[in-house]
């Protein structure tokens, strides 16, 4: 439940609604290194490791990347839809998560590069893989209509095109409605939303089965699409969290995101823990029941027992993406402690890469790739992050931190729960 009092917000151009200046001069090293450690991290595995291992560094690296924005841009989509007021205050931060498709839309070059040398996908080499994996004619003619470079690039640039568009829409929106306080803006963000929504949940199903399902041609699940979006909007909501309380920290917000907004936020995380949770099982479950040598197969290079690397990863996401954080944001005294959410936060994000490190990496080598291949793969991941943040803060600086002229911003203002 909640509860609202009388708050009066601050002037527009007051500087609490401005990008810190400690964090605006980081904004070029973030990205200066974030570049360095991508290039390096995805060289190094190639180098080191060897086969399709560098390349696929990288796709962890961007889809740990672009599943955070997309899931903020579910959390504006499903805030404008529901006309929720409590979120306004953290939403500009979700907002400038959002935008970063556009960026990632241009860091997808790689992955398309690669689909087209081979580097990646083992299905670009149809005819070897379909020898090498005994498959029968009339099964894989059917798999390379759908799997094949030309094919896969127009999908490709169909995502992302629809992504950026979506995005760019309810940013841009947004941004207007600062300047001029227009009520439309809203209700024209409120009417679009609904088929946005729509939109976003068919490309994201399409996305996940091209860019990560794909990497094991012959697997496939139809919850993978669902499996994707829980990670992806679990770990928006932490991002929104961590990102919020940075800023409070270099003294940004810091009188308008208050316990209470945080206390929201961790009832969230932890109802989509539970989510994941949910899903992973059912998917997981329902392979085991059917036993079907083509669904099993996926599961067995990650199995414990079965694989020496990945299967302690199937085990570590049991535990450490699931029974702590629920037991660790479950109680009220915590969620209500914006240190304690902050923590949660950045905890899960952490385990929201390894969930995409054991989905993606196995179908790249039979290990980890020893020593040199966790280095390759964690400096891959700190650059992808590092450089999403530097144009995070870029793109902060140009605008307000909070939407100032929201037309619920005195909903969110005095929000309370009780």
């Amino acid at each position: 439940m909640s509860h609202h009092h009388a708050v009066a917000p601050k002037p527009a151009d007051d500087p609490a609604f401005s990008m810190p200046a400690m964090l605006s001069g980081l904004s070029l090293p973030l990205c200066v290194v974030g570049l360095i450690a991508l290039v390096g991290g995805s060289f190094l595995g190639t180098s080191a490791v060897g086969g399709r291992f560098g390349m696929s560094t990288y796709l962890t690296a961007y889809m740990y990347a672009l599943t955070i924005a997309i899931g903020a841009m579910f959390f504006v989509l499903i805030q404008h839809l529901a006309r929720v007021g409590w979120s306004v205050v953290v939403r500009r931060v979700a907002e400038l998560l959002m935008i970063m498709v556009v960026p990632l839309a241009v860091l997808f070059i790689p992955i398309g590069w690669a689909v087209w040398n081979g580097s990646l996908y083992s299905w670009t080499d149809a005819a070897t893989y379909q020898a090498d994996h005994h498959i029968p004619e009339v099964a894989w003619s059917e798999k390379v209509r759908w799997l094949n470079p030309q094919w896969f690039t127009i999908r490709a640039c169909l995502y992302l095109g629809v992504y950026c568009c979506i995005g760019w829409y309810f940013y841009s929106k947004s941004q207007r409605q600062d300047e001029t306080g227009e009520i439309t803006l809203t209700e024209s963000m409120q009417a679009r939303s609904g088929p946005a929504i729509i939109l976003f949940g068919l490309v994201t199903s399409l996305a996940a089965a091209d860019w990560v399902m794909s990497l094991a041609p012959m697997w496939f699940s139809t919850m993978f699409g669902v499996y994707i979006f829980a990670g992806s909007i679990l770990s928006a909501h932490c991002a929104i969290a961590l990102l919020s309380f940075i800023l409070q920290k270099q003294g940004a917000m810091r009188d308008e995101v208050t316990v209470e907004h945080y206390h929201d936020l961790g009832k969230l995380i932890h109802g989509f823990i539970c989510f994941w949770a949910y899903i992973a099982f059912s998917q997981y479950m329902l392979i085991w029941y059917a036993n079907i040598p083509e669904e099993t197969d996926w599961f067995f290079t990650r199995y414990p027992g079965f694989s020496e690397s990945f299967g302690p990863i199937s085990i570590a996401l049991m535990v450490l993406h699931f029974g702590i954080p629920f037991l660790g944001i479950m109680s009220r005294h915590v969620r209500r402690r914006p240190w304690a959410v902050a923590f949660w936060s950045a905890y899960i994000l952490v385990m929201h890469f390894v969930d995409l490190y054991w989905a993606i990496m196995p179908e790249a080598s039979a290990g980890a790739g020893g020593a040199m291949g966790v280095v390759a793969s964690l400096l891959t991941v700190v650059g992808m992050v590092c450089l999403m943040l530097g144009m995070v803060v870029i793109v902060g600086t140009r605008t307000r931190l909070i939407p100032v002229r929201d037309p619920r911003l005195r909903e969110s203002l005095a929000f309370e729960n009780i």
